[in-house]
């Protein structure tokens, strides 16, 4: 998968995850305010737990707003060795058993899964532990993450 199609998929998923997280929120809102849950007495909490559901909900949909703008002006930069790892890089990393990884190094949106199989990349960011060790890294060098040590085979 090139990182363009990458992109289109990372952008389609955050709008379906932002989209059930509105009609959740919405729903959570509506449980919080329906005239049926109003408390009867300070035992009865069912509003007040809707109610912060919806909060929770509106705020990760801002997240997730947050992010799908961030890829949407998102511009995808080829791999140069000479500053290593960056943003918009997608990295394949390789365990000592012959494991292979893909990994998007994103601005937002850590641990989203595209794709399936030996397509599968997940997004991570350089906030990440994994992400803080591979930028500004080059291919054929040695990055460990406590126990597990990873080569970098492949940048794009």
């Amino acid at each position: 998968m090139n990182k363009a199609t990458l992109l289109t998929r990372i952008v389609a998923a955050l709008e379906t995850d932002m989209e059930v997280l509105r009609r959740a929120a919405q729903t959570a809102y509506e449980a919080a305010t329906a005239e049926e849950n109003i408390a009867e007495n300070k035992y009865d909490t069912l509003g007040l737990e809707a109610s912060y559901l919806a909060t929770g909900q509106a705020r990760r949909t801002a997240e997730i707003r947050q992010a799908l703008v961030t890829y949407q002006q998102l511009l995808l930069r080829e791999y140069d060795p000479a500053r290593g790892v960056q943003v918009s890089n997608l990295v394949t990393l390789e365990d000592e058993d012959g494991g292979r990884r893909r990994l998007f190094l994103g601005p937002e949106a850590a641990g989203l899964k595209v794709g399936e199989g030996e397509g599968l990349v997940t997004v991570i960011t350089p906030r990440s532990p994994l992400g803080q060790l591979l930028v500004g890294k080059r291919v054929d060098d040695e990055v460990s993450l406590g126990a597990q040590v990873f080569y970098i085979v492949e940048v794009a």
